[in-house]
Formats: C-alpha cells, structure tokens, sequence
C-alpha cells in the first residue's frame, strides 16, 4: 500500500481553491512536464538565455543554487520566477544563516555552536535570520535543518552542523529553528533521514548506515520525525543511509543484500515515515551525485526507484538529457507508477500552494520583492548582533585544570607563540580556503593590540618543503634525531596557545601531525609552559591531544567568534557554552590532567 497525500491535513492544511489549483494543474500538464516535475535542478550559471533554455528543456519543479552575492541571486531567482510555467520551488542550505542563500548573508553558526549558547532562542533566531535573508531575494525553500544526533565522534558529515545528541534537545531547537525560517515563508526540509551521526563514514564517498535495532530508532530519530511530522514539518531529505536492522524487524524475510539506502527504500519511506510515524509532507532524496546512491543501484534503475520508494523530488542531475529519459523510461516499463508519479506531483505543487505561489499567476513579477528593498534586508545591525550574541554565549571553555592559568594579560604572557594545528589539507576544503584570513592571524592581530608579543609558529614540515629538494632528506633526517633544550621553548615564550583549525565536514577530520618530534608541533610541553588549546572548527579534537589541561571549543573561527575568544582568555568575560555533544569523545584520557 502506498500512503498518498492528504491535502487538507498538515503540513499543508490546503483549501479547496488551492487544491482545484493543484489538481488542475496537474490534469493539464504533459508527460514530459510530469517527469521534469520530479527534478531539483543545480545551475551552472545565472545567465537569462541558460536559465529560460534548461526551464524550457527539463521543466523540473525546483532549485538548489550556489550561493552567490545578493543582487546576482536576485536576478536569478527573478529570472526563475518570471519565465517558469509552473511557479518553482528555490532552495538554499541555510543550515549556519543567511550566508547559505547569499554570500553576503549573516552566518549565525553551525548548529552545534548554537545550542552551545545553552538558549533555545537563538535556534529560532538562526531560522527567522536564515529566513528573512533567503526570502528576500526570493528563495522560498531550505534543506534544513539537520536533526542527526552526534553520537559517533568520528562521523565525518555532521560533527559541527546537528544540534547534538540528545533528542530533546534536537526536538525542540529542530522546532524553534522551523518556527523562525517560516515566518518568511521558507519550507524547510529537514535532514538526513533516517538519522546520520551514529556511522562513521562519509555516503558522500561510501555506503553508511545507521545500525540501531527498531526499538533503539523508535526512542531516537522516530521520536524526533514523529513529533516533527506532528508540529507540521513540511519537508524531508531522505539521506543515503541504511538501516539494515530495523529493515529486518520489519521484513524478516529479508536478506542484507535486498537492502537499500533510505532514498531508495519504501519500506523506510512509506511503511516506517508515512505509515508508522504518520509523515504527510514532502521528500527530496540528499544530492543524486553521492556514492551512497550512485552505488547502490544502476543510475537507469535508481532513478525511477527514488520515486517510487517515495522521494517526491530528485535531487540534481547528472546528465540532464539522459536522467529525464530514464526517469521517463521508468514510468513507461512500470518501474515508475502512475499513482506515485502523480502523488509525488501533488505534494510538491501542494508546497507550492501552501507557500501562496498560485495566487501569483499573471503577475508573477510580484513574487520577489523590489530588488532595492530586498538588498536592505542582508547583513543588517540586527542580524550581525545576534551573531555577536551567539559568538559570547557558545565558546565553551571544555577542560579547565591548569591551574589559575587566566587570564591572559600582557602582564602575565608577554610572550605567546601560536601554534597552528591542521587536519587533511587537500580537497575542496583546501581549494575553498585558500587565500582565507587564518584564525590565528586574527588572534595574532587582537593579542597584540592589547600589548602581547606574539609569534606563529611555522609548520615544520611546510618549512622543510620550502627547501630546495636536494636539501630536504638532510632536514628530515635532522628533524628525527637532533634533540634540543627545553630552554629553547621556556626561555622564550611565556604561553602557547594551540590553534586546532581542523576541516568541519571533510571526509577526515582528526589532526594530522607534522613529522617532528621535540618541536612546538605537537603540545607535548603541556608541564613546561602555560598551554592553552583552542579548537575553532569542529569540537572533538580534545581526542587527538589528550594531555592539554586546558581546552576550548570556539566552533568556528568568525572575526566576532575570535574577538570573544580574546575577551574570555583576557578575563573580562565568562565562559557560558554548554556543550551539546561529548567534547572528552567517550575516551578516558581525555578527562586526564597531571598537575
């Protein structure tokens, strides 16, 4: 049995005009039209002539664009609006703020960061800030937020961008940042079902699953989909992820080879999420790109099957012309129903009713705000002052037992060195932030402001490959077996302040050390000189340098989030971050400190 959609109930709540307008819609539409309504195109470029040519050539339902400077995004979206024949769905990823819709939006922080503040409020101000600045140049839906629960340290996906661990409190920050976000008429959809953050890979780049037993997932992401579907979450992302043994609870008959990710599975999406939990929204699949999917099934099969297993809309092409064909293709040999082609239709054109966008026809123009009025809206006082709020209120000072270590004044530290501590450098990661002001240049520049003196410590292994190669074996060889006084460090510094910038949301997110032994590289001089360890991406690098009495997590490294860092060391204000996650990583040795 296919559950199908309600119209009239939550998370729609449509009346009849709206609903003649969907099933009119829908009645007039052609084939091609109906498959191109089961697509989220990702653009390649902005421009009116490529817009209007692929709108013309796919008819796809919906959007998910690059982020781009305000007034760019604006035409676009005007530009989508206008030329479309059907109004579109236009989703950003405003997980951290407005910077997901605009490049010149306001980032609040990382999820993480804002349940650190310890205050619901600032989940919805995260949603109404996220929501005011995307609606203002037209975006209408979001993928967020992420519900996942952080409960595998070494999860590489959402170490910084979920909540934290525990249901209540992804539950109600879940709720608060909805409620936020759609007071501007933004359909959040909410990720990644069936629950990240338990596995330890990356279904970017493998398969992952989500090893709970039925009554485990029930207690835990059931409980936070159901009472989410019961507050009217319009929207899910279905995720890449397994989950095998509540599969088998539910079809003993099964074996693990039958089984497919959440994306591609309707007894996840229809028997568990619409039967069980009673969900009646809508569902995209995560991007169609990820090897979690693409994986798991031909690319002429999964296609078809995403739909039928209930996603409602498909996310990204990979080639346009060959996607639409097997998507159709599917409908035409029976892998694709009718009755789930149509339902998946009628619950994205219900997203479109419920957010008014019928009532626009004939003057579709008027779905944007004046460009000039809509610019005024990104990157107000407003907004940046909550970001400052959230900077205070979530530095989290996590290990505290060095002794009267604060404050960090010019009187007791004259002398710092900073010392910069890196993940994997290679990838996107690296290409995105190349050129980007570094943490600990920001920190430098405010330290010695207040009268510090201070140095950044150079890699070791960046200075040997600075050498001319033939010079580079020699200094290797020198770097593994000379030995030198402590004197070296004690009789120069004053403290050593750790800058962890580890990459948040790459495949790899524990510190790489350099090869060097006996250098500042590594805090191994944690009994020597006042030490201090501040992590400024993701909050579980206490795990990989366990002997440091004194740890910080700031969560990110914005100018404000840095300029409250310095206030805290310096003593003129409190450290008030709870932690949402396990910062000690459930290791022993990490609570450890020998004073």
């Amino acid at each position: 049995m296919t559950h199908l959609v309600d119209l009239t109930k939550k998370p729609y709540n449509l009346n009849q005009a709206a609903i003649d307008w969907v099933e009119t819609t829908l009645a007039n539409m052609t084939l091609d039209e109906k498959i191109g309504q089961l697509f989220v195109n990702m653009g390649s470029s902005r421009t009116e002539e490529y817009l209007t040519q692929v709108m013309t050539d796919y008819k796809f339902a919906a959007v998910r664009y690059a982020p781009g400077p305000a007034a760019d995004i604006w035409e676009q979206n005007y530009i989508l609006q206008t030329k479309s024949k059907i109004p579109l769905l236009i989703a950003a990823n405003t997980e951290s703020g407005g910077n997901g819709a605009v490049t010149d939006g306001t980032k609040i922080g990382d999820e993480v960061k804002v349940a650190a503040t310890n205050d619901p409020k600032y989940a919805y101000e995260l949603g109404r800030i996220a929501g005011l600045e995307a609606s203002a140049v037209g975006c209408n839906a979001s993928f967020a937020p992420i519900m996942d629960l952080s409960r595998n340290w070494r999860n590489p996906i959402i170490a910084n961008r979920t909540w934290g661990a525990e249901v209540e409190q992804v539950i109600s920050l879940s709720k608060e940042y909805m409620r936020g976000i759609m007071q501007y008429g933004i359909i959040p959809f909410a990720k990644h079902f069936p629950g990240d953050g338990i596995d330890e890979r990356d279904h970017h780049l493998s398969y992952a699953s989500n090893p709970m037993s039925k009554e485990e997932w029930m207690e835990t992401f059931g409980r936070i989909y159901g009472e989410m579907a019961e507050a009217g979450l319009p929207g899910i992302m279905a995720g890449h992820i397994h989950l095998p043994n509540v599969e088998k609870e539910m079809h003993p008959e099964r074996d693990l080879d039958d089984m497919l990710p959440a994306s591609l599975n309707k007894t996840l999406l229809d028997e568990l999420l619409r039967g069980e939990l009673g969900y009646n929204g809508a569902i995209v699949t995560d991007a169609s790109h990820m090897v979690g999917m693409t994986a798991s099934l031909p690319r002429r099969e999964l296609l078809p099957t995403a739909i039928e297993a209930g996603c409602d809309l498909f996310l990204f092409f990979n080639d346009p012309d060959e996607d639409f064909r097997w998507m159709k293709e599917g409908y035409e040999n029976g892998l694709l129903t009718e009755e789930r082609l149509h339902d998946a239709i009628r619950r994205t054109l219900g997203l479109k009713a419920k957010l008014g966008l019928h009532q626009f026809e004939g003057r579709r123009e008027e779905i944007l705000l004046p460009k000039e009025e809509a610019l005024k809206m990104i990157g107000t006082d407003e907004a940046k002052r909550i970001s400052d709020e959230v900077a205070d209120k979530a530095i989290t000072l996590v290990k505290d037992k060095q002794k009267d270590i604060f404050p960090v004044t010019p009187e007791r530290y004259k002398r710092i060195l900073l010392v910069e501590v890196d993940g994997y450098k290679g990838g996107f990661g690296a290409l995105i932030n190349q050129g980007k002001k570094r943490a600990s240049d920001t920190l430098k520049e405010l330290l010695e402001k207040r009268g510090h003196e201070v140095s950044i410590w150079e890699n070791t292994e960046e200075r040997i490959k600075k050498l001319p190669e033939e010079e580079r074996p020699a200094a290797i060889q020198s770097v593994y077996a000379s030995k030198r006084p402590i004197a070296q460090i004690t009789d120069k510094y004053d403290l050593i302040i750790n800058i962890v910038d580890v990459n948040s949301g790459g495949t790899t997110q524990r510190i790489i050390w350099p090869a060097a032994k006996g250098t500042p590289d590594q805090p191994f001089y944690v009994h020597e000189v006042p030490t201090i360890v501040v992590s400024v991406q993701h909050p579980f690098a206490l795990a990989d340098m366990p002997q440091v009495g004194t740890y910080i997590n700031a969560y990110d490294s914005l100018p404000n989030t840095i300029a409250s860092l310095v206030q805290k060391l310096a003593g003129e204000s409190e450290f008030s971050g709870v932690s949402s996650v396990d910062p000690y990583c459930g290791l022993i040795d990490t609570r450890i400190w020998r004073s």
